[in-house]
């Protein structure tokens, strides 16, 4: 069974860049297409960002407007999502989630795997 463990969280200041890890253990990613979703406090589970299993195809919410980047390491078998320029509103539990087949890679409910998150606090 893949297990999923984010890391790379931590209170910034706007402005500021983080990175995110996604690191599966007791199976592979590979092969699958890896999102990374959030959700602040009241909110919906929102999409962030995606990658192919190849890693040729990317897809970000429309909120990113160009400031995040999403990479994978097959050999590590990692996702990583790069945030830049980040805003009191990318305030969220950050969580990456991995396809089991893969489809559309915007709904949540595409993703069969999930980690239990990593906190992003931005301070203005």
């Amino acid at each position: 069974q893949v297990q999923l463990a984010e890391s790379g969280g931590g209170l910034v200041q706007a402005g500021d860049s983080l990175t995110l890890s996604c690191a599966a253990t007791g199976g592979t990613i590979s092969k699958s297409t890896v999102g990374w979703f959030r959700q602040a406090p009241g909110e919906e589970r929102e999409f962030v960002a995606s990658i192919s299993w190849s890693g040729g195809l990317t897809y970000f919410g429309d909120f990113v407007e160009g400031r995040f980047t999403i990479s994978r390491d097959i050999a590590k078998d990692a996702v990583y999502l790069q945030m830049n320029r980040l805003k009191p509103g990318d305030t969220a539990l950050y969580y990456c989630a991995a396809q089991k087949f893969n489809s559309n890679p915007r709904p949540a409910g595409s993703y069969y795997y999930w980690g239990q998150g990593t906190q992003v606090t931005v301070s203005s």
